[in-house]
């Protein structure tokens, strides 16, 4: 399966299911270890743990076997691995805490993060 047809399953998934706010973060050049991050807001826990399972449950009807998993019942962060793309399904107090959204948008120099101070 390509990268983007598995990234537009895991975005209408997540939007039929009710995931808030959801965005897709390109980090091709960033990091070797994924081409893009998804990050969703879940109500609650229990909505977490169901978008993750949902988008989980999809991708193997369509032959896609995910890669692993980190959290579940009663976590406010699950993690789904799809290879080319990451899932962080979180509440929002966690997304807020984490700023994954900033994290990634930071800007890269041949040697490193760009530190800013002040």
């Amino acid at each position: 399966m390509h990268t983007d047809e598995l990234l537009k399953i895991v975005q209408k998934t997540l939007d039929e299911r009710k995931g808030e706010f959801i965005t897709t973060i390109d980090v091709q050049g960033k990091t070797s270890v994924t081409d893009y991050m998804v990050i969703v807001t879940g109500t609650s826990q229990r909505h977490v743990k169901a978008l993750c399972d949902y988008v989980q449950e999809k991708v193997k009807e369509k032959g896609f076997k995910p890669l692993g998993r980190e959290g579940g019942e009663g976590t406010e962060w699950v993690l789904l691995d799809l290879g080319d793309i990451i899932l962080h399904v979180m509440t929002a107090q966690t997304r807020e805490f984490y700023q994954l959204e900033k994290l990634w948008s930071a800007d890269f120099s041949e040697s490193g993060p760009v530190e800013q101070t002040g």
